[in-house]
């Protein structure tokens, strides 16, 4: 029988603090699960028109799948989050992208008609669980050469990319990193971080009970020649540094998408609208090039070109990957549409949950510039891969006219 696709809508999203990994962290004695758990409470506090019972389905992604985050984490955080045993829930994992990817395949469902409401989000405690915890790579894929050991090494292949892209000098990344970091602490001072962070249990053997508030990870204050002075771990006399680069970072993030008629019947508020998400392969060796050919697909997708995106919420992963995707498309680093509040070179980068903490800063620049039609996330994926996810803003003149791109209308 025939089907009408539905309009998929982000209506709200909230993030933990995030911290430092390692036994010096806030969250070293935390239990990962109770980040997330955190998270998806927070939400169905902050929206009480939703009725816990009409949640069709929790997504919660992690990179590293095993002991506190593990045991399919989506069904465990419906279950200690209060949710009725009637809402059934999954992990999925896409390395950095897991939480942008649990968003993009719960709202496929809701597009299809399968769901009226989902959370999606992540979680990720490197402190207690590095990247590659109880991972064994099929030796093929070194041994036949399939790809080069260095892209098995995220930082590696940033350095590939230099490699690749000679006019993306170490002074170029020192710059974006300080500039990333002075954008934070502005956004911050002016109270536009703090609204959708969750205020967090932490647990110490040795201090007791704490309260996590604020992100750990921030370096305000940090200049050129701070930056200058840093070593680089990934090859002797490199590019790629801790100022240039995201740090390894615990955290949580969850949102909430429904349908626009579940929104409109439950009289939950849409802060944006889905147009087209794509997902690429690249060369695994320069993985942070992923969201170049990513965003291409996703306007194609959506009849749109570049000129037609006002806002960017690019994963600062590394300095390089950025830049090389600004230059490619001709956008200036400085420019005021690329991260107004900085990004994760600042904030942390805990892997999984990044994408919806940029689907989140999103939609508060939606609400402060109506002008502004639509904006893209985008990210480079470990192994290889990119990520983008273009929304359209309802505050929009233009919003859902009759000139909205084809492929993003129902």
């Amino acid at each position: 029988m025939p089907r009408t696709a539905h309009e998929v809508v982000f209506v709200d999203g909230v993030r933990t603090p995030f911290g430092k990994a390692g036994k010096k962290g806030m969250y070293a004695e935390t239990r990962a699960d109770d980040l997330v758990i955190n998270c998806v409470r927070e939400l169905l506090r902050r929206n009480p028109e939703l009725p816990p019972e009409r949640v069709d389905e929790v997504a919660i992604a992690a990179t590293t799948q095993i002991g506190d985050q593990g045991l399919t984490l989506g069904r465990m955080a419906a279950l200690l989050s209060g949710l009725p045993k009637t809402v059934p829930g999954f992990s999925i994992d896409r390395m950095c992208a897991g939480a942008m990817t649990a968003v993009t395949t719960t709202a496929s469902g809701i597009a299809f008609g399968a769901y009226d409401v989902v959370i999606a989000g992540g979680v990720e405690h490197m402190g207690r669980h590095p990247m590659g915890e109880g991972v064994d790579p099929n030796p093929r894929i070194v041994a036949e050469r399939l790809v080069d050991p260095s892209a098995l090494v995220m930082g590696s292949t940033a350095e590939n990319l230099h490699d690749r892209f000679p006019a993306i000098t170490k002074e170029r990344c020192d710059a974006f990193g300080v500039s990333s970091q002075s954008k934070f602490d502005q956004a911050l001072a002016a109270g536009k971080i703090q609204p959708d962070l969750v205020p967090t249990a932490t647990r110490s053997v040795e201090r007791g009970w704490g309260l996590a508030t604020a992100d750990e990870p921030p370096r305000p204050g940090t200049t050129m020649e701070d930056l200058a002075a840093l070593k680089t771990p990934f090859r002797p006399h490199g590019n790629v540094t801790a100022g240039n680069a995201a740090g390894l970072n615990d955290g949580a993030t969850a949102c909430i998408l429904s349908s626009q008629q579940a929104a409109d019947e439950l009289g939950l508020t849409a802060k944006m609208r889905l147009v087209s998400y794509a997902f690429v392969g690249v060369e695994p060796e320069v993985m942070g090039i992923g969201p170049v050919p990513a965003t291409e697909k996703a306007l194609t997708q959506a009849g749109l070109t570049i000129d037609d995106i006002g806002l960017f919420e690019l994963n600062e992963a590394f300095a390089v990957q950025v830049l090389a995707f600004l230059d490619h498309f001709g956008v200036d680093a400085d420019d005021e549409r690329v991260n107004p509040w900085g990004g994760a070179i600042a904030t942390g980068h805990p892997l999984a949950p990044s994408g919806v903490r940029l689907m989140t800063q999103l939609a508060a620049h939606f609400a402060e510039r109506p002008q502004v039609r639509y904006g893209v996330v985008a990210m480079c994926i470990g192994i290889g891969m990119g990520g983008a996810v273009i929304w359209e803003n309802p505050l929009h003149a233009d919003y859902l006219t009759d000139d909205t791109p084809k492929a993003a209308a129902s």
